[in-house]
């Protein structure tokens, strides 16, 4: 007997990476790798969540009703017309298990979000990378590729990992130019820190198109990132088909009452936002200072791009981002090299703390300079 037997496409799915939590050796450890928020979850979150935990024998509000109310109050939206789930990586799954499945395509950008592909291949549909311009996404291109197959387009916007971002203008071409077979996956996870004049939240084209779907996440800016929070915002008829699709009892009571706690906490968002903005813009002075080159970013992160120089023996090039990753790492300081997204000569910096981002500029510096310990 052969034995129980995986789906084909199973046996060939990744397996999503997250950044590293630990440098060995080092005796102090700073997390810059996983665009997390420096400063946790407001207070009044944890105090929820806390409160919450006493009702632990008690399952949670299958409709996540109250937590919906709350989202559809600060946005403007019907609580109807929004699903929530185990972070915005299950509504991105709960958007190809309906609608896409082997002999389907389901598209995303050259250096976007890793999960992409993974959600597609763990349905059995194919997923096709769509070349970037510069590293945004490229509409042009995106929409030449969208064929009879074609069922889900990802897209992340502002961008992970690059930072780079799509005008208002260039979002409503591309939901203008689908087929309305196609579902549009508007992943905005970071959209919070957006704050170019010609971007705006993808929210507003909704009510104007059954097959658009823009996502969030409490992962980010509200900082509960433990608690794996995330939420889709649609038509009822889309929304009503990733509700049935979703495991009943997905969110925990804590997890639901935290982020009504962390949503209605608007003036500790106000100070997130205020801090990534001065530092993302004072580190991007700096590094360019350091003769490197910093991709524009509209999220809470930068990606840093290090050149490369030929290699003693006349052989390839010597991967300075890695250098300075593995140097960085010495000392205590975490940031993601993302050999694997295509970008070996590039580091992505997550916006931390005044002392920390200070301190990885004079690293950075250091290694520049040509110290190695």
């Amino acid at each position: 007997m052969a034995g129980l037997t995986p789906h084909p496409w199973i046996e060939t799915l990744d397996v999503y990476e997250g950044g590293k939590s630990k440098a060995d050796g080092a005796t102090k450890v700073v997390k810059l790798s996983s665009n997390e928020t420096p400063f946790g979850p407001s207070p009044k979150a944890i105090a929820a969540y806390q409160d919450a935990a006493t009702t632990l024998h008690r399952y949670p509000d299958a409709t996540a009703a109250e937590l919906r109310a709350a989202i559809g109050a600060l946005h403007g939206h019907d609580p109807k017309q929004i699903v929530c789930g185990l972070g915005s990586d299950e509504i991105l799954k709960l958007a190809v298990r309906a609608y896409a499945g082997p002999g389907d395509e389901v598209l995303f950008s050259r250096h976007s979000f890793a999960m992409y592909p993974i959600a597609a291949m763990g349905v059995g549909a194919t997923p096709v990378e769509v070349p970037d311009r510069e590293l945004t996404a490229d509409v042009d291109a995106i929409l030449e590729h969208v064929s009879d197959r074609t069922r889900v387009i990802f897209v992340a916007n502002p961008n992970n990992p690059t930072g780079t971002y799509l005008p208002k203008s260039e979002v409503e071409r591309l939901m203008a130019g689908l087929p309305d077979n196609v579902l549009l996956v508007l992943d905005a996870a970071y959209d919070e820190y957006a704050d170019a004049p010609d971007y705006m939240a993808p929210d507003y084209l909704v009510p104007s198109y059954p097959n658009l779907l823009v996502t969030r996440t409490f992962s980010k800016i509200y900082g509960i990132a433990a608690l794996r929070l995330g939420w889709g915002y649609g038509q009822p008829e889309l929304i009503s088909i990733l509700d049935r699709s979703r495991d009943p009892f997905n969110l925990p009571t804590t997890t639901q009452q935290a982020g009504i706690a962390a949503i209605l906490d608007q003036d500790w968002i106000a100070m997130s936002k205020a801090h990534n903005r001065r530092w993302r813009d004072w580190l991007n002075v700096e590094l360019t200072a350091l003769g490197l080159t910093v991709v524009p970013s509209q999220a809470n992160f930068i990606l840093i791009r290090f050149p490369e120089t030929a290699a003693p023996d006349g052989q390839g090039s010597n991967r300075m981002a890695e250098g300075a990753n593995a140097f960085l790492l010495r000392h205590g300081y975490i940031l993601r090299w993302l050999p694997k997204q295509g970008l070996g000569d590039c580091l992505r910096l997550t916006i931390g703390l005044e002392d920390d981002n200070r301190a990885v500029v004079d690293l950075i510096k250091r290694f520049l300079q040509g110290e190695r310990a």
